[in-house]
C-alpha cells in the first residue's frame, strides 16, 4: 500500500480494522471532514433556515444556500438550476411527476435502456399507467454499453424523453452522454441523465454534456444520506409545476387561491434537509480536493486489475466492459452469489451480491444475481487481494 493510499484510508473511520470495502457503488464510506461538517451543522451550528430573523438562521440560510452554489459548480451550472431532493430516485420521480405529467400524453414515447436502474424505470412506468405513455427498450451492445446505433434507429418524433444511466451500476459501462443528447434532440425529445454512479468518479459538465436532466445522490458521493440533486436549465423549471405543497414552497397562500415561489424553492416544500446539504458540501469540497481525474483514473485502474485477475479464473464469467469504470460484476461457476459474499465477509471483504436494482439487466445477462465489487478513491490492491484470497477460500469450499 503506498503512502499516499495509507493517509487517504486514514481519514475514513469506517475502514478501519483492515476492512476490505468493495461496496462503495450501493454506498461510498465518508471522510472525516464530511462527518464533522454534519456533526458542527447538527450540532454546534444549527439552526433552521429561510426563516428565522436571528443572527445562526440567517449564518445556516447562507450556509444551506452555499450548498447549492457548491453543488451548480460541481455540475457546472447555475445556483438557480438545482433543487435538492432526498436522492437521485426522488429527483426522478420529480420529473416524472411534473414534467412528465404536463408534457407527455397518450401516444407519446420514452426510451429507456435495458441496463437502468429501478430508480430509472418505475418511476416511468407509474407516469404511463397515469398518462398512457409508452416506453421502449434500447438494447445494449454486445461488451455492455448502451448501443447508441440502436437508440438512433428506434427514436422517432414520438419520442419525448430519453432516460439513461451515465454509468451502470452493474457493469461499470460509461454513456457518451455528448451522443445520447445529439439523438435526443434530433427528435425533439429531451434526455435525463441518472448521474449516480458517475458524479463520484468522472468529472461533469451539464453544458458540454447537453443534456436536460441530471441527477445524482449524495451518499455515493462520500456524503450522507438522505439528500441528492436534480439539474435542469432555469427555463425548463419554471416552466414546471410543483409537486409537493407545504412551507416554502409558497409565495402567498389564501384559502381561495395559492401562488408558488420560483424555481428552484417550488419544489422544495417543507424544512428542507440543512444538516444533508451542508454535508453534501463538504463532500463535493474534499472530493473536488482529492481530483475527479484522479479518481477516475485510479478506479479505472483498480477495475482493470481485478478484471485481469478473475479473468486468469475458469470458474469465473464477467460482465460489462474491459474498460469498465470502478465496477466490476462476475458470476462464480456453482457458487450462488449470496454464498460467496457470505464467505467473503467472513473474510473481511464486502462485495454486493444480488441484482442490484436491476431485475431486466439480470434477465438480460441470464442469471438471476451477479457478485460486484465495486472501488472508491480509497481502494487499492491490497482489496483486490483480500477478495482473490476469499474467492479461492470459496472454491475449496464449495469444491
Amino acid at each position: 500500500m503506498s503512502t499516499d493510499t495509507l493517509v487517504l484510508k486514514e481519514q475514513f473511520p469506517g475502514l478501519a480494522g483492515n476492512w476490505h470495502y468493495l461496496d462503495t457503488g450501493a454506498t461510498a464510506q465518508k471522510p472525516q471532514a464530511v462527518i464533522d461538517a454534519t456533526v458542527n451543522a447538527l450540532g454546534r451550528d444549527y439552526a433552521t433556515v429561510h426563516r428565522g430573523v436571528y443572527a445562526r438562521s440567517a449564518e445556516m440560510t447562507l450556509a444551506f444556500e452555499a450548498a447549492r452554489r457548491k453543488v451548480a459548480a460541481f455540475l457546472g451550472g447555475h445556483e438557480d438550476e438545482i433543487v435538492f431532493t432526498r436522492g437521485a430516485t426522488e429527483a426522478i420521480n420529480l420529473v416524472a411527476q411534473t414534467w412528465g405529467v404536463q408534457n407527455l400524453k397518450a401516444g407519446d414515447r420514452i426510451l429507456l435502456s435495458v441496463l437502468e436502474h429501478h430508480s430509472n424505470i418505475v418511476p416511468w412506468q407509474l407516469l404511463r399507467d397515469r398518462t398512457g405513455v409508452e416506453i421502449d427498450v434500447c438494447p445494449l451492445t454486445e461488451d455492455g454499453r448502451i448501443d447508441l446505433e440502436a437508440a438512433e434507429r428506434i427514436l422517432t418524433p414520438a419520442h419525448k424523453l430519453v432516460a439513461f444511466a451515465h454509468v451502470s451500476n452493474v457493469l461499470g459501462s460509461v454513456l457518451h452522454v455528448e451522443h445520447a443528447a445529439k439523438l435526443a434532440h434530433a427528435v425533439g425529445a429531451k434526455l435525463l441523465i441518472d448521474g449516480c454512479q458517475a458524479a463520484p468518479r468522472i468529472a461533469l459538465d451539464v453544458a458540454a454534456m447537453q443534456c436536460d436532466f441530471y441527477v445524482f445522490s449524495a451518499h455515493k458521493l462520500y456524503g450522507p444520506t438522505g439528500i441528492g440533486a436534480l439539474w435542469a436549465k432555469k427555463a425548463t423549471l419554471d416552466a414546471m409545476p410543483p409537486w409537493q405543497g407545504g412551507g416554502s414552497m409558497i409565495d402567498r397562500v389564501t384559502f381561495e387561491k395559492t401562488t408558488y415561489a420560483p424555481a428552484p424553492q417550488r419544489f422544495e416544500a417543507g424544512t428542507p434537509m440543512i444538516v444533508e446539504a451542508l454535508g453534501l458540501a463538504a463532500a463535493i469540497d474534499w472530493l473536488t480536493a482529492q481530483g475527479l481525474d484522479r479518481a477516475e483514473r485510479h478506479e479505472r485502474d483498480l477495475a482493470a486489475r481485478l478484471r485481469a485477475e478473475l479473468g486468469k479464473r475458469n470458474d469465473i464469467t464477467l460482465f460489462g466492459p474491459a474498460d469498465s469504470v470502478g465496477i466490476v460484476s462476475f458470476a462464480m461457476d456453482g457458487v450462488h452469489p449470496h454464498d460467496l459474499g457470505t464467505i467473503l465477509d467472513e473474510e473481511g471483504v464486502a462485495i454486493r451480491a444480488g441484482h442490484h436494482c436491476a431485475q431486466p439487466l439480470m434477465d438480460h445477462l441470464g442469471v438471476p444475481a451477479t457478485a460486484r465489487a465495486s472501488f472508491g478513491i480509497y481502494s487499492d490492491d491490497s482489496d483486490i487481494e483480500a477478495l482473490m484470497k476469499g474467492i479461492e477460500r470459496t472454491r475449496r469450499i464449495f469444491g
